[in-house]
């Protein structure tokens, strides 16, 4: 998910003053700390004003590998949390705009925060991808790296909904499952056929 270099530090003053505003942060679960904890920012090209997200990390916090999100929007926050109603706030605030330019991106962005029991929705296009498990077996890797593809936007139905193919990782399983991304950010899974089940890894990447 926003796996490219778009991501811009936040430092000096900007740092000083995000984390005396949102201190203690995850609904008061974690402590932040000036000297130690990096903040990030990127704007969302799906939105119609500017709408960044925020991703915080601090090396103390556990487990070592947990990011917390925000998104920002005319001076508050909105953490996401795993649950979809920040997203649909924010969509209905901002607003969204979804394209066929910009509706793959909206796609990676929902089904990596919008959680299931077992974690996100990864939509898995490339073996570079960091949030995929990385230690594994030579067998999962082959089946991983020859499963995985870019996802695609197959045009419109007659709803005017946005229909996207991907390869999603959860849990320990991949699939192939198809989309129908409305215009108002609602998405449904239409279909999804599993390719492989019961891997010997997980996606592992909390957000809470």
């Amino acid at each position: 998910m926003y796996v490219d270099n778009n991501w811009t530090p936040v430092t000096g003053d900007e740092l000083l003053g995000f984390l005396e505003m949102a201190n203690p942060i995850a609904g008061g679960k974690y402590k932040t700390n000036p000297q130690t904890t990096k903040v990030d920012y990127r704007f969302l090209p799906f939105y119609d004003q500017e709408v960044a997200m925020i991703r915080v990390k601090d090396p103390a916090w556990t487990p070592a590998n947990l990011f917390i999100y925000y998104i920002t929007h005319q001076g508050n926050l909105y953490w996401l949390n795993g649950t979809s109603p920040p997203i649909h706030e924010i969509n209905a605030k901002a607003p969204v705009r979804i394209t066929d330019d910009n509706v793959l991106d909206y796609l990676r962005f929902f089904c990596f925060f919008v959680r299931g029991d077992e974690g996100p929705f990864l939509i898995a296009e490339s073996p570079n991808d960091p949030y995929l498990p990385k230690n594994v077996d030579e067998r999962t890797r082959s089946v991983i790296e020859g499963t995985i593809r870019p996802a695609s936007y197959e045009g419109k139905n007659d709803k005017g909904f946005f229909l996207c193919d991907a390869v999603v990782f959860y849990s320990n399983a991949l699939f192939i499952a198809n989309f129908a991304v409305q215009p108002g950010g609602m998405i449904e899974m239409l279909d999804d056929d599993p390719i492989a089940a019961d891997l010997s890894v997980k996606v592992d990447a909390p957000v809470s």
